[in-house]
């Protein structure tokens, strides 16, 4: 931890009217109003112009850490920080740097880089149209068709430049027409081994509200419509210390909350893809004119398959570009379908359990330091999700050497010009900061590298649990942390 009386030199001497001048930040009391009132008091200056010109930039970070640490919004709270130098391996600064933390959604470096370490930048899912049978001089197919998936995280949802479900389909009716089929007298049939067993238990202690939302984890709910998929909240009749619970098709059983902010239905975001997909292909083919005389079933598992024959291949976006829209959005049923395609390749099995085991496989053997580390997800929706500040940016160190770094790299959030980090580093810091963030009720976290004003790039995490006061004004003094190391 730094300590600010060794910087009480002659920088102080020299600045001593100015700064005996100031409130000390001890005596300044929490209100609500503590940001937003008129005359309020401006966030904790730690130094003034003219220590600034005396002291260095490493001091003024230590300077604005402890300054910080009595601040009404963070002195309460649990919270670390490290900045980092990669060329000289070195830590600059820091604070609380080894203390395990919740990561909210910075967990999604972890799960996107082992995604892209295992599976490659240029991974992609295919979903296949196939058909089994003979097609007579009439163009009536007498056989099935056949739609393989291959658990395409992305499939329909127009997510990272993903092909749409009317855009799939129109690719297979061309495929039918190149094969002359114009009747098709069978079944199509959806078989795809991966993501079947969508009814799992949730990780632990997992945050069910996004945005309002219903929190769908990795796989599918069991409607062909997202529309008929609904959780009904209500306020009273199970629990006298809860107000709200809600019903899981998937965990099969109730989870209770607090406070519940939106309206009375929760939507799920994602269809059965597979179904959906399969479902509107038959109905666009009859529409189309071209007859189908069987309906649309599921079929995982065949002990004697047909020989059968591919007519059209749909191919997901590369996992880079997955990954970029999932650092960017951060979004949750991408990293868990991204945990589950790192199980389900590594050891043949789809379930978050799997995916969990490869994640810190693969961190033990890159050289993570797993002490102060639990993983429970992909995406850092889980509040037993803990890592320490000083693992995150060694982790994200050792990254800079690898071949995928550049595509991992531009996936981060810009601050104040993309991503989630659109709206914070407006002013200094703009376009020099590239971090993922992470937010939960009274959770913010910050990590990845800047780029400093002299042209070093620098390694950085700032988590910050259970503060005081409202969000903004937890990145308002974020901000605050990094901006002198911009000078570093």
């Amino acid at each position: 931890m730094v300590n600010f009386r060794k910087y009480i030199s002659s920088a102080a001497v020299l600045a001593s009217g100015l700064f005996l001048a100031q409130s000390t930040v001890s005596t300044v009391l929490y209100s609500q109003n503590y940001d937003n009132q008129k005359n309020s008091l401006n966030l904790p200056s730690p130094a003034s112009s003219m220590e600034r010109s005396v002291l260095s930039a490493k001091e003024l970070v230590d300077i604005n850490v402890n300054t910080m640490m009595a601040d009404p919004v963070l002195k309460n709270a649990d919270w670390g920080f490290v900045v980092y130098d990669p060329k000289t391996k070195k830590v600059i600064s820091s604070y609380n740097e080894n203390t395990p933390l919740v990561p909210a959604s910075t967990t999604k470096l972890l799960t996107t880089e082992t995604a892209l370490n295992l599976l490659g930048e240029n991974y992609r899912w295919i979903t296949q149209l196939e058909y089994a049978g003979t097609i007579d001089e009439n163009g009536t197919l007498n056989g099935n068709l056949y739609i393989v998936g291959s658990g395409d995280p992305s499939l329909g949802t127009n997510k990272a430049g993903a092909g749409s479900y009317r855009d799939i389909i129109s690719d297979f009716i061309g495929g039918l027409s190149r094969e002359g089929i114009r009747k098709v007298n069978g079944d199509i049939i959806i078989q795809t081994a991966l993501f079947k067993g969508n009814i799992a238990m949730l990780p632990e202690n997992v945050v069910w509200l996004e945005n309002n939302n219903y929190y769908l984890p990795a796989g599918t709910t069991q409607a062909i419509n997202p529309a008929n998929e609904k959780l009904i909240v209500k306020k009273s009749g199970f629990s006298a210390e809860k107000k709200f619970f809600y019903v899981s098709p998937y965990a099969h059983q109730m989870v209770y909350a607090e406070k519940y902010e939106g309206d009375g239905i929760l939507t799920t975001k994602l269809p059965d893809a597979p179904a959906y997909l399969a479902n509107s292909f038959r109905t666009t083919l009859v529409k189309s004119g071209i007859p189908v005389t069987g309906k649309v079933f599921a079929k995982m598992t065949d002990a004697a398959p047909e020989n059968r024959k591919m007519i059209s291949a749909y191919k997901s976006p590369t996992l880079a570009d997955i990954v970029y829209y999932t650092n960017q959005h951060s979004d949750n049923s991408l990293a868990e379908a991204l945990l589950r395609t790192v199980g389900f390749q590594k050891l043949g099995d789809q379930t978050s359990e799997s995916g969990r085991i490869v994640v810190t496989d693969h961190l033990k053997n890159a050289g993570f330091d797993m002490m102060g580390l639990t993983y429970m997800d992909g995406s850092g929706l889980s509040r037993s999700n803990n890592v320490t500040p000083i693992s995150q940016v060694k982790f994200l160190t050792s990254l800079m050497d690898e071949k995928y770094y550049r595509s991992y790299l531009t996936s981060l959030p810009i601050g104040g010009q993309s991503g989630t980090l659109k709206r914070m580093f407006l002013g200094t810091g703009n376009g020099q900061v590239f971090a993922k963030t992470g937010t939960l009720n009274k959770v913010k976290t910050l990590a990845g590298y800047l780029k400093t004003n002299s042209g070093k790039t620098l390694v950085f995490s700032l988590m910050v649990n259970n503060y005081s006061g409202s969000v903004d004004m937890v990145k308002k003094r974020m901000e605050k942390i990094l901006e002198p190391a911009l000078d570093l």
